[in-house]
């Protein structure tokens, strides 16, 4: 990179509070754990595609954050006197999207991360000034497209299965098609690399992945993973949704060793959320994403481990522990497994639905998918809450939406405040007793042809996106012969709980509330059998299952008491 002296440059307004500037009173504080340094122009603090071990403070001077890609750069924000530097990516362990370079001679205080945890711990402002900070800008990131490209084409299954990843992970990037950005063929000459080779990722501008898996791909850019260790555990959490991140944090702050797994991203389904008004705290509402990256924030302060991406394969009894399979890598041991594995959603059964996944049919509605939808028509089929928060969010950039629902009132199955405000968007309109019967497209997908249930009365819906939202199945098929499931396929706990065969040495004749019938396994949120499929009561059981962990260890787990 060229660190060259730049123009003098003005400092970046304060977009949505993601560049607050810090006070005297609380940069006393830091200085004290912190060291100060003279910097000159050109200096680098810290590179893009590296982990940041400091939280840097500009004293004086001016520090620039920029975008390398190749030859060509972009200067994403400029920083003067009391601003701080960084992002979310701090916090969580990632490498940076970004790199820190001196505009204007000056001073900076640097300061440790595990010290600055520390010193937020016992500074609620400061350190909520901080986190807001940094929500905010990774949020700006993934609307400015930052961080590295994804080139493929929309029709490849393996293309999006890197763009759900990075998508549901929050992680900036840039998707480059390559039926329609004509940049992508400049790109991949550029890089000798042929259309048959893509989809490729590019890393720190000159780094090429090819067709990586979610597991290379998460490596690369520094996502937790999981070390390999002999030790066992006191706790696997399986499942990195609202009830798992629950469990995570609560017992990981009462001292219980503990690792989370997730094969996807943590959040689960609540992080597609766009908008969750309903959740106690947050009366001006909070969304799925922020939701799950401040539970995520909170779950590491206390020592929880998180990977991702982790599938469990099988869970397998030993010698007073368990062992948690994970799929294409090693076995997790622990002494005690909270399963909150939750659920998948359910797909239209139409012809051509798999053609058009990806380019046309969505299960999630976030800033990507809303970025997608800007000017067009939408098409939702759901009557629940997830529906109804997804028509309110796509509402601001479609040119209309309709929302398809079976029953003839939707009040029954979605919540009153959902129904109130939709009745008063205007573009939001309701068609009941109306199903999907096809999909018209070649390649990608141009109109849905639904019927009315009632008058037999067919009409066809031009749209590009069409969102799918019609409840879930439960993500259980790795314990099927281990554990008792209902005939739904939902996890059996409590007294309901039977034992699954003599194999199972450790069975406990009577189950704790939330426990299977294997003592210490316990089932919570969405996966469990008769659970109410709501985020709170999701987050509550996570809290009662950490501290039932405890209490089994207290009376049925002798090795563990050791």
């Amino acid at each position: 990179m060229n660190t060259s002296p730049a123009p003098s440059q003005s400092e970046t307004p304060d977009l949505y509070g993601a560049y607050p500037r810090l006070s005297e009173e609380q940069i006393s504080p830091l200085s004290k754990c912190g060291e100060c340094r003279a910097v000159s122009p050109g200096d680098i603090l810290f590179r893009e595609g590296e982990p940041t071990r400091e939280f840097i403070v500009v004293l004086r001077g001016k520090v620039a954050m920029i975008e390398a890609y190749g030859d060509r750069q972009r200067t994403i924000a400029v920083h003067g006197p009391g601003r701080f530097l960084g992002e979310l990516s701090l916090l969580t362990g990632q490498a940076g999207f970004l790199t820190a370079a001196v505009r204007e001679p000056g001073e900076v205080l640097a300061v440790p991360v595990d010290d600055l945890h520390i010193l937020v711990a016992g500074d609620s402002t400061l350190g909520d000034l901080i986190l807001r900070a940094y929500l905010a800008r990774r949020t700006l990131l993934i609307g400015l497209g930052a961080g590295f490209r994804i080139i493929g084409s929309r029709y490849s299954s393996d293309a999006r299965r890197l763009r759900e990843f990075t998508a549901r992970n929050r992680i900036p990037h840039r998707w480059i098609d390559l039926e329609e950005d004509k940049e992508a063929d400049a790109l991949l000459r550029e890089l000798r690399i042929s259309t048959q080779d893509t989809p490729v990722v590019i890393w720190r501008g000159d780094q090429v992945l090819r067709n990586p898996t979610n597991t290379e791909l998460a490596k690369t850019i520094g996502l937790p993973h999981l070390a390999a260790r002999d030790t066992v555990c006191d706790l696997i959490v399986v499942g990195a949704g609202p009830a798992g991140l629950a469990a995570a944090v609560y017992a990981a702050s009462e001292g219980l060793a503990t690792v989370v797994l997730d094969a996807v991203a943590a959040g689960g389904q609540a992080s597609t959320s766009s908008r969750i008004d309903n959740y106690l705290g947050f009366p001006s509402g909070i969304s799925g994403a922020e939701l799950a990256e401040r539970a995520i924030i909170q779950a590491g302060k206390f020592g929880a481990r998180l990977t991702v991406p982790a599938e469990a394969s099988d869970l397998e009894p030993h010698d007073g522990h368990y062992g948690v399979a994970i799929e294409g890598r090693s076995v997790v041991n622990g002494h005690a497994v909270i399963i909150a594995t939750g659920a998948r959603y359910r797909k239209l059964d139409v012809p051509k639905l798999e053609e058009f996944e990806g380019s046309g049919v969505y299960y999630a509605a976030t800033p990507f998918e809303l970025a997608m939808c800007r000017r067009s028509p939408v098409v939702i089929v759901g009557g629940g809450n997830s529906a109804g928060q997804a028509a309110l969010f796509l509402a601001r950039n479609a040119s209309s939406v309709h929302l398809l629902v079976r029953v003839h009132d939707v009040r029954a199955s979605m919540s009153r405040y959902l129904v109130d405000e939709i009745e008063r968007t205007p573009g939001i309109e309701i068609l009941y007793r109306t199903e999907v019967r096809e999909l018209l497209g070649e390649g990608t997908l141009r109109a849905v042809r639904a019927e009315n249930t009632s008058t037999g009365e067919f009409l066809e819906i031009e749209t590009g996106a069409l969102f799918v939202f019609i409840g879930a199945d439960p993500h259980t098929g790795w314990l099927r012969g281990t554990i008792p499931l209902d005939d739904r396929g939902f996890v059996i706990a409590g007294q309901g709980a039977f034992p699954p065969g003599a194999s199972w040495d450790t069975v406990h004749p009577s189950p704790l509330p939330l426990e299977t019938g294997c003592q210490g396994v316990f089932a919570i949120g969405d996966v469990r059998s008769g659970s109410v499929k709501r985020i709170a009561s999701a987050v509550g059981e996570g809290a009662m299952a950490a501290r039932l962990v405890h209490e089994r260890f207290t009376t049925g787990n002798p090795q563990r008491r050791r």
